[in-house]
């Protein structure tokens, strides 16, 4: 039986990654609230767990008394207790062996329900631990199954299984089991009851951390990313700013021969990216947010609503624009929510109205007339 035990409990500690000794301090304690169940009276109960020799005893601790005990529950008389101990003397306490397999079902469902709670307790706040360090952050995952049904994905980080749900994968992706992918970690969820991690490949901070981990002069703190807008899948913006007048923000971030920047597309299934220089002149700024297309100028039209107006030529209209307003939208996004008109070069300018001659007034009667 005690082989048994000892051999579910190795098991248990490794299926939940637990320390084999917090882990036995823990049943310990199932077993110790489950005995004071069955024993309700005694005070003095001793639970030995050894793994090593594989000795696995309980016992009650009674003090031994000349006559008949008082408090039997935590009382033996002495010739009594000489028949578990030959060496028992009056006043001093005598260890009772308690037969574990006559324990008690309803005593042995107890402490396997503490010991059940308390690792799940353990594993949240191992859990809760681990991960505090990593939210905001970026980490490697293992694809380790895609769900036929809703295509979300089981991955593993840490050894631990995480969903990532299709809604945050990246549009058009197929991902497969094998596959070594980075997340973002956008938080902890129910971290009071059973916490689970969010995490995501839309979210727009995963290419500020991609960058990080790609630029180095990103990473420490030279070149500033300032801000970002992304429809992930399809095209991200990122505006940064170099520190150093002698390190080029653009540059660093695509790196030698494109490597740099080659790596964070691929990691995000070809996502088109545009790398802006950041200028706290808005007027500047916007222009080049458009980017890949060319701007000719820029107005601001209403400050305090954030409105402007910009003049591309003829050629670059679309571009501007991008799909479905794709282009203009991110850079409206970038910009912290401009409201960006976008005309081209050419465009005929808007004529004034004609004043109308106001048309004398008519009775009631005289309109019936006329509509008649």
């Amino acid at each position: 039986m005690n082989k048994e035990f000892f051999s579910a409990l190795e098991q248990l500690a490794k299926e939940n990654s637990i320390d084999p000794e917090m882990l036995l301090e823990k049943i310990r304690q199932g077993i110790l609230k489950a005995a004071k169940k069955e024993y309700p009276d005694s005070e003095n109960i001793e639970i030995e767990i050894d793994p090593e020799s594989g000795r696995f005893e309980m016992f009650l601790v009674k003090t031994a008394v000349e006559g008949d005990p008082e408090d039997p529950a935590n009382e033996i008389n002495i010739d009594q207790a000489k028949t578990y101990d030959d060496k028992a003397l009056v006043g001093e306490p005598v260890r009772i062996m308690l037969d574990t397999s006559k324990f008690g079902r309803v005593a042995a469902q107890q402490a396997k329900q503490q010991i059940k709670h308390d690792i799940k307790e353990f594993e949240k706040e191992r859990l809760l631990a681990q991960y505090e360090d990593k939210v905001h952050e970026c980490v490697s995952a293992t694809v380790q199954k895609v769900e036929p049904g809703t295509l979300n994905a089981v991955l593993t980080i840490d050894k631990n299984e995480v969903y990532l749900v299709r809604g945050e994968q990246i549009p058009g992706e197929t991902l497969k089991p094998g596959d070594i992918i980075k997340v973002y970690v956008v938080g902890i969820a129910n971290p009071e009851r059973k916490p689970s991690i969010k995490i995501s490949r839309k979210h727009k901070e995963l290419v500020k951390r991609l960058f990080e981990l790609e630029v180095p002069e990103i990473y420490d703190g030279t070149v500033e990313v300032k801000a970002i807008s992304r429809e992930a899948g399809a095209r991200s913006k990122i505006a940064v700013f170099s520190k150093d007048p002698n390190v080029d923000a653009v540059g660093a971030c695509i790196g030698p021969r494109r490597s740099r920047i080659s790596r964070i597309v691929e990691e995000l299934k070809g996502e088109k990216i545009d790398i802006i220089v950041w200028s706290e002149d808005d007027v500047e700024f916007i222009g080049r947010a458009l980017s890949p297309a060319e701007v000719k100028s820029v107005e601001i039209t209403d400050i305090e609503n954030k409105a402007c107006r910009v003049v591309v030529p003829n050629n670059q209209l679309s571009l501007a624009i991008g799909n479905k307003g794709q282009n203009a939208k991110l850079a409206s996004r970038l910009t912290g929510g401009y409201k960006i008109d976008i005309v081209p070069e050419n465009a005929p300018k808007p004529e004034p109205e004609e004043e109308k001659a106001e048309e004398p007034e008519t009775s009631e009667a005289e309109d019936t007339e006329n509509i008649q």
